[in-house]
């Protein structure tokens, strides 16, 4: 199949998802029939000797984290230049604090990792967030209720967590428990409720990160949103092939030069 085909058989996806969404969530101009699909490129500024730290998310979320693996992430994430150090909320205040005064900003995952809880209680947490010093939220799509096509409660719960805070808020849609359908639907939901950013996933479920649904998501939301690729990205190259793929963030516990195991925790 050629690249064309491949654009096209992904637009045709999210082109069923724009029709199985009309008139269930409120209108938005990603819904449109004639919205212009995203293009699949690098992020501004990518060369192909580029470090994908520039672009990366580093990541420890595993409750038995110790604080002195937490200090040590916010030390490497800000040596590295990375563009997040992302954490739970527990120590996202800590983590501001070491990062202050650093281009690295200080992150925090929300709903994480089932987004099974209510719109309310996911507004609360976010907004504790970033009242503890989180400049971007990463909160988890009611990703179940998305399987069952309760789309008017998932927008509601993503919609919530974005006027619950005045940062880019990303949603995880969790992709290894989706379909392409399912995928293309929620990389929509989210843009229809306002998130800044749509991401494969939380890295707790199986599977990962996928340069077909990155490419599927960014057709979805177009260029004006970002996608965040996240979940088994080992090393330099599966990071390259992500951002090639049209993802401008990657999430990963660490990038090794030739992809050995990260540490468990993302």
């Amino acid at each position: 199949m050629t690249a064309g085909a491949d654009l096209a058989a992904l637009d045709a996806v999210v082109a069923a998802a724009r029709r199985t969404l009309a008139g269930r969530i409120p209108d938005h101009p990603r819904l449109a029939a004639d919205a212009r699909a995203g293009t699949i490129e690098p992020p501004p500024g990518y060369r192909g000797d580029a470090d994908p730290l520039l672009w990366t998310d580093l990541t420890l979320l595993k409750p038995e984290a110790s604080l002195a693996e937490i200090d040590a992430l916010a030390d490497r994430a800000r040596a590295a230049h990375a563009a997040a150090a992302c954490v739970n909320a527990g120590v996202v205040d800590r983590v501001a604090a070491r990062l202050a005064g650093s281009t690295t900003m200080p992150i925090c995952v929300v709903g994480f990792p089932f987004g099974a809880g209510r719109p309310e209680s996911l507004a609360r947490e976010a907004a504790d967030a970033v009242a503890a010093g989180a400049r971007e939220i990463d909160m988890v799509l009611a990703y179940g209720r998305l399987r069952d096509g309760d789309v008017g409660h998932v927008f509601a719960h993503v919609r919530a967590c974005v006027a619950a805070v005045k940062m880019p808020v990303k949603v995880i849609l969790e992709t290894a428990a989706l379909n392409d359908d399912q995928i293309a639907q929620g990389a929509l939901i989210a843009a229809a409720a306002g998130a800044a950013f749509v991401k494969t996933s939380t890295g707790f479920a199986g599977g990962g990160a996928q340069a077909h649904h990155v490419m599927l998501m960014r057709r979805a939301v177009g260029d004006d949103i970002g996608v965040k690729a996240s979940g088994g990205i080992r090393s330099v190259a599966d990071a390259h092939v992500m951002l090639r793929a049209g993802a401008n963030r990657i999430g990963a516990s660490r990038i090794d030069p030739g992809g050995a195991q990260p540490t468990k925790g993302y």
